[in-house]
């Protein structure tokens, strides 16, 4: 285990972990074939769907899987976790640790990694989530099930992530990257809502992602118009890093497919106190309800909820602050 992943999630939380519930791998059908995969021992393990735009660490298969650099090409694949009818081993790293453990990551070789990511779904609705900035590949899957454990989400977790270095000192190669990473994202979101198999598609980002998945509906919504938006569900930006500014330019181009946002907000986030003095601007994720109400977006305020100084990810682990992800979702489904 990344002995980062662990320091910062004991620091900013102490979360037991749990096994997620019916996030079982299936087998992979389609016209865009999928190169089966060895899953001897991972049946009923925890599983994640991933996309990424991160360079592989080798082929991708061990720790740390993914680097903090920019990949030539987007890798798409399956990743699996731990759980407690496991090895003592990794049940005694869960309870000290209070976090998630990667057990393994399985890249699909493949020359269209975008319309692969559809078959890799078995059939199930997709949550997609955007990490924020300085978190590592396996910080943000483990963000990701954190989540969908809290909300006891019944569909497929997808992680889409993109080159963050994972260190505090990164945020202008961070927030590059993010917007690097805007044509990857599209093709994936793309794949998703237009194959027939898919159901409707959830999106939840956080921090510095939810620059990056504005500004790819922004993209799609220039592109394909109104023509996809019935076939998005829940779109929760928590702790948004984005410039108010461009934040509302932005949602005149998305237009109605604005309605389905849901902003979570605090006035006690010190990590956007900090992105606001980096970047010079005032940022979405600790703007006032009213002024975003006025932009015909949902507000959650979670100023009041949560613990510790840094108050920036609330969503992961206050359950108050979680059921609003979860109400989002049931209300579009």
């Amino acid at each position: 285990m990344n002995s980062r992943v662990v320091s910062r999630r004991v620091a900013l939380r102490a979360l037991g972990a749990t096994a997620l519930a019916g996030f079982l791998p299936g087998c992979a059908a389609g016209s865009v074939p999928v190169p089966e995969q060895n899953l001897a021992g991972h049946k009923g393990q925890p599983r994640l769907v991933f996309a990424t735009t991160r360079k592989p660490a080798g082929d991708g298969t061990k720790s740390p899987w993914f680097s903090g650099e920019r990949g030539a090409r987007t890798t798409v694949g399956e990743l699996f976790f731990y759980t407690r009818t496991g090895s003592f081993a990794s049940m005694l790293a869960s309870t000290v640790n209070g976090t998630w453990s990667i057990d393994a990551v399985r890249p699909v070789t493949t020359d269209r990694p975008a319309l692969v990511l559809p078959r890799l779904l078995d059939g199930k609705e997709p949550l997609l989530y955007t990490h924020g900035y300085n978190e590592t590949f396996e910080s943000a899957a483990i963000s990701l099930a954190e989540l969908a454990d809290g909300i006891k989400y019944p569909g497929q977790p997808v992680l889409f992530s993109w080159p963050s270095r994972g260190a505090l000192f990164d945020y202008g190669y961070d927030r590059e990257s993010a917007l690097w990473s805007r044509d990857a994202l599209e093709e994936c979101l793309t794949a998703l809502v237009k194959d027939p198999s898919v159901p409707r598609l959830h999106l939840v980002a956080h921090s510095m992602g939810t620059l990056l998945m504005v500004e790819t509906l922004r993209q799609m919504r220039t592109r394909d118009g109104d023509t996809l938006d019935n076939r998005f569900g829940a779109i929760v930006l928590a702790a948004p890093d984005i410039d108010l500014d461009l934040f509302t330019n932005s949602l005149k181009r998305i237009g109605p497919l604005a309605k389905r946002f849901t902003v979570i907000i605090s006035q006690k986030d010190r990590a956007l106190e900090l992105s606001s003095a980096i970047a010079g601007g005032a940022r979405v994720g600790s703007a006032s309800r009213d002024a975003l109400e006025k932009l015909g977006v949902q507000v959650a305020d979670a100023s009041n909820f949560g613990s510790g100084w840094i108050g920036h990810d609330t969503f992961l682990y206050d359950k108050d602050v979680r059921a609003v992800v979860k109400r989002a979702i049931e209300r579009a489904s």
